[in-house]
């Protein structure tokens, strides 16, 4: 993993046009897809195309959906690292507060609910409306229907990831966005404006978050430099190297997944990818050097045979002329 992080200075700080002239290719693909608002490109450490077709700007926030499950695993790495979790394997209820349980749930750990394997119905799709309409999200997700052991399926939760982020404010003592501010957004720059809340008051885990394309960037970059900013550790970069680990298979794109991250392969290259509803992504390319940060109109649908489909076509052509 790559720890050069350096930013663009001096005859690399190209202007804009010449950035959109040397990469016509992807960029008139990228201006062609109607729902694709921003789209960045960083390679080697510097940022080599960048710009906002439609919808908010470049230093805009944006609605980045479900690429915040991505962001609270980062989290979850961190809390690891000093010490406030055990380590995927701990239990969750014991670290709630929650008794113990008689069902398969009772073995819940931090690593299911990272790998979307908790073994519990899904509170996402059809859904998601009936779960943040009750009166406490954290029980609700965990008292969903068991139809799987814990550990063994992949099943897109966003209960799931609700519930680890009450585990990290539970064992830190602070707000799911006060951690992200404090450990993400003030290293690297980036403010993070507070979003949902359940009923008790905590950010909703895994949704909803907002960050600048600029800023998701940075957080791709950080990601790519084995967890460091500025020369800085961020996050630990054997986390990041567990975070690729595959542990599940999507059923519904077929990629891998690890702890929060989608792992594919784009024209050969190995790519680690966040991906929120409608089409929001952050996907960092190792072997490249590569990340790119793409956000999309958070309104629509971006299926994997359809707009999602696109922008996976999209990344192609950057790893391409890159």
């Amino acid at each position: 993993m790559h720890r050069r992080g350096f930013m663009m200075t001096g005859a690399a700080a190209l202007t804009a046009p010449m950035l959109r002239a040397q990469s016509a290719g992807y960029a008139e693909t990228a201006g062609g897809l109607d729902q694709l608002h921003a789209l960045i490109v960083r390679q080697g450490g510097e940022e080599v195309f960048a710009e906002a077709f439609r919808g908010p700007g470049l230093d805009s926030i944006a609605n980045i959906k479900s690429v915040s499950k991505t962001l609270v695993a980062l989290l979850t790495g961190i809390a690891i690292d000093e010490g406030a979790i055990e380590g995927p394997e701990a239990r969750v209820l014991p670290l709630l507060g929650l008794p113990d349980r008689d069902d398969a749930i009772n073995a819940l750990t931090v690593g299911d609910l990272l790998s979307m394997r908790t073994g519990l119905e899904s509170t996402s799709g059809g859904n998601y409306g009936s779960w943040i309409a009750s009166d406490n999200w954290v029980r609700a997700a965990l008292a969903q229907d068991v139809v799987a052991e814990p550990g063994g399926r992949f099943i897109y939760s966003t209960g799931g990831w609700h519930v680890l982020g009450a585990v990290l404010s539970e064992v830190t003592g602070r707000s799911l966005r006060d951690l992200a501010q404090d450990r993400l957004g003030g290293p690297l720059d980036i403010s993070f404006p507070p979003w949902a809340r359940d009923p008790q008051g905590r950010f909703l885990g895994g949704n909803e978050m907002a960050v600048t394309p600029r800023g998701l960037s940075r957080i791709g970059q950080m990601v790519l430099d084995g967890g460091r900013w500025d020369d800085v550790e961020v996050v630990p970069e054997r986390w990041i190297e567990t975070s690729w680990e595959r542990r599940a298979r999507s059923p519904f794109s077929g990629d891998g997944y690890g702890y929060g991250w989608f792992l594919t392969r784009i024209e050969s290259t190995p790519v680690r990818y966040g991906r929120g509803y409608g089409g929001q992504i952050l996907a960092v390319a190792p072997e490249r050097e590569i990340v790119i940060a793409i956000t999309s109109d958070p309104t629509l649908p971006a299926r994997s045979g359809g707009y999602f489909g696109a922008l996976k076509s999209l990344m192609g052509e950057v790893l391409r002329e890159v």
